[in-house]
Order: structure tokens, then C-alpha cells, then sequence
């Protein structure tokens, strides 16, 4: 979308340039990424960015605005962990890059999650794709390192010993966002610890840190709860609904709370209609509409061409939504001249005190699929997987 800096890169990109890109990112995690990386980043205009923060903040309001018992339906009685917050300490929400009907580029938005994503290895990436392509340096994020650092360590350490931290993931070693766990460790000095290694004792939890007993205090919580009860002979001394001496960052009920269950609730020129499945007028084709689970992770259970034979057979309709179709645009020209659609995720924190939260940073998705997320592509396409967008000056 901005001419001058797509065509330096297509120029100056060369296989060599994108294997160095990926050694840089694996030596620095000292691990492999477990997703596809895209060759290019994605160049946005300042309008565009615009567009995408002037929906943003209407959507911050239209939630700060909504009862609290609007939002506590959201969460399933069997996934209700005590001690919940007032607000939650992520907020990701992730924006279609689509073309309007006067043949305008906008975003549209997809979904919105209070669920930590690659904090880490996103600022990681940018910064690489800066290191090899020195010319995006003068369109990068803004924002400090050590600004983005703090912002971070406030959040998730606070003002306890990193020791008594750790970031909560199920059998960590075998997520494909392994490598952000590594950087996060990296950035904070805390560890990444297996559910299936924590220990209570009363209501206070332990891990082992190099043969010590270790008090956890605060989690850095990257467990999708409801996905526990699908992992056969799981065994933990932890119930996530027990009462326990911790903070949560971000509470588990956030991810409830914040997720495709508010896209009927919203409003905006960007925000595609929504209806709850039980709630689909019969005024409205079903053709025009994509079929979503409330609670899924990385697209699955999405449905692009739903029947009404589909949706009748489907029980608990409330735990569905119907979302107005929208058609990514492919401007994103590779170097044989084919083009990529793309998605772009807005990483934001927010602070206990603060009124409103702060943009750290994106995630971009490049695709040449009808479905965006990365497993669903061709295996020898080129532009697309995970990506990082800069955005231009005027």
C-alpha cells in the first residue's frame, strides 16, 4: 500500500536475505519458530492506521461501557475461576484488510481476545526484519525498547521478584509459540513453567527453579482453559477454579469475557454485523454470513459457507455467532507479481490503574488462502505467514 517502500523490498529480497531473517530470529529464541514467517512485512498507510485506532478506541469505549453482569455471561460456569479483575491486563483485536464499497482500502474487524499474543517475538521480528533490511528503520515503531520493556515488566512482574513469576503455558516445549516464551523469558528473567509441574500446598503455589522450592506469586497466564478438558489423562495438582494465593495476568475469565461473544454487542463503520446463531433473523441470507464458535483458537470450527442444515444441527446455538461475510483485499504484491490478503492484530496491555490501554505493538498474517491463519496455506506459496506491519509517515 505504500509504493515506494514495497518496491525497495521486492528489490532488495533475496532468498539468502529471508534465510538470514529466520537464522537471526531462531539464534536469538535458541529455538525454531513452530509457525511459517512470512518473507515480507506489510507496509500500511498513515490513513489506514487511522482508520484502524479510530475503530479501536470506539470499541474500548463501547466495552468500558457494558455492565459487568453483560460480560460475566460470557464465562461458562465450569470454566469460572475465582477472584476475578475489573478489567484485563491484554487486549488484542485483529482487523481484515478489505476494500469498501467505494473502492477504498479499510479494516474490518475479525475478533478480539484479552489474551496475551507473541509480545515478545513480535518487537523481536521487527527488529530483525530492521537489522536486514536496514531501510525499514525509518518507519519502525516509535515506542523505546526500553519503554516497551517496562511497559511489559510492569504488567506481568509488577513489583515482585521475577523469581516469583512465571509464565503458565501447558507442555510449553510442544506450542508452536515456543520461541515467544523463550523471549519473554529473556526480556523478564522469569520462567516458563508447565501447568503439570505446579505445586499447592493450602492455597499457595510452588514451582522447582534449579532443585529450589519456589513461591509463585503471579502468572503470566498463556493456558487456554477450556482446551485442558480435551488433553486425555491430564494430571495436575492445580484446578484452575480453586482458590489460590496469585495474581493473574491476565485473569482466565478475561478470555471469556473479551472474545467473539461482544461482536454482536459492537457497533462501527468497521465492525462487520454479528447476530448470536439462536438470534439470526430469518430477514438475513445465510450465504453472506461466516459461522464461529464463541471460544476457539487459531480458526478452527470456523465455517466459511454455512447451511441452514449446518446451523439447525447445531444444539447449543448460543455458543455460535453468525459474522457478515467480509473479502480481504490482495495488494500485497510478491515478487512475481501474484498478491497476498493480510490480517493485522493490534497488541495493546492495560494497566491495573489506567483508564484506557496502550499500544505495544502488531501482528501481522499474510495469506493467499481463503482462511488467513498460516495452516492453510499452500506449502510453496511465498508472502505469507506470520508478519510485522509498518506503517508510513504522512
Amino acid at each position: 500500500m505504500i509504493p515506494k517502500y514495497r518496491k525497495q523490498f521486492n528489490q532488495e529480497f533475496s532468498d539468502e536475505k529471508y534465510k538470514k531473517l529466520k537464522e537471526v530470529l531462531a539464534q536469538t529464541g535458541g529455538v525454531e519458530q513452530g509457525f511459517r514467517v512470512s518473507e515480507s512485512p506489510i507496509f500500511l498507510t498513515k490513513e489506514f492506521e487511522g482508520k484502524l485506532l479510530d475503530a479501536s478506541e470506539s470499541i474500548i469505549n463501547q466495552i468500558k461501557a457494558l455492565p459487568a453482569e453483560t460480560l460475566q455471561k460470557a464465562v461458562p460456569d465450569n470454566c469460572r475461576v475465582p477472584n476475578d479483575t475489573d478489567q484485563p491486563h491484554f487486549f488484542t483485536i485483529d482487523f481484515g484488510i478489505c476494500k469498501s464499497e467505494n473502492g477504498e482500502i479499510e479494516p474490518q474487524l475479525i475478533e478480539l481476545q484479552a489474551f496475551p499474543s507473541l509480545y515478545a517475538f513480535q518487537k523481536k521480528f521487527e527488529d530483525t526484519f530492521c537489522e536486514v533490511y536496514p531501510f525499514l528503520s525509518e518507519i519502525r515503531n516509535t515506542m523505546p525498547h526500553e519503554t516497551f520493556k517496562q511497559h511489559l515488566k510492569d504488567l506481568i512482574v509488577g513489583d515482585e521478584n521475577p523469581e516469583n513469576v512465571i509464565l503458565l503455558e501447558i507442555f510449553p516445549e510442544k506450542q508452536k509459540t515456543a520461541i515467544d516464551f523463550v523471549l519473554t523469558e529473556q526480556l523478564l528473567g522469569i520462567k516458563t513453567v508447565c501447568l503439570t509441574k505446579v505445586k499447592k500446598e493450602g492455597k499457595k503455589l510452588y514451582y522447582e527453579n534449579d532443585g529450589k522450592v519456589v513461591e509463585i506469586k503471579r502468572i503470566y497466564n498463556r493456558v487456554i482453559f477450556d482446551e485442558l478438558d480435551r488433553i486425555p489423562d491430564l494430571k495436575t495438582e492445580f484446578d484452575f477454579r480453586e482458590e489460590a494465593d496469585v495474581k493473574w495476568i491476565t485473569h482466565p475469565n478475561w478470555f471469556f469475557k473479551i472474545s467473539k461473544f461482544l461482536l454482536p454487542l459492537l457497533k462501527h463503520q468497521f465492525v462487520p454485523k454479528s447476530y448470536f446463531l439462536h438470534e439470526f433473523p430469518e430477514n438475513e441470507n445465510l450465504e453472506e454470513f461466516v459461522l464461529k464458535p464463541l471460544f476457539s483458537f487459531a480458526g478452527s470450527g470456523v465455517n466459511l459457507n454455512p447451511t441452514k442444515e449446518i446451523t439447525d444441527a447445531i444444539e447449543d446455538k448460543e455458543n455460535y455467532i453468525l459474522q457478515r461475510k467480509v473479502t480481504y483485499e490482495p495488494i500485497f504484491e510478491d515478487i512475481n507479481g501474484e498478491f497476498s490478503k493480510a490480517e493485522i492484530r493490534l497488541l495493546y496491555i492495560w494497566k491495573e490503574n489506567d483508564e484506557r490501554p496502550i499500544l505495544l505493538e502488531n501482528l501481522g498474517r499474510m495469506t493467499k488462502a481463503a482462511m488467513v491463519n498460516v495452516d492453510f496455506n499452500k506449502k510453496d506459496a511465498i508472502w505469507i505467514g506470520s508478519s510485522n506491519a509498518f506503517f508510513g509517515k504522512e
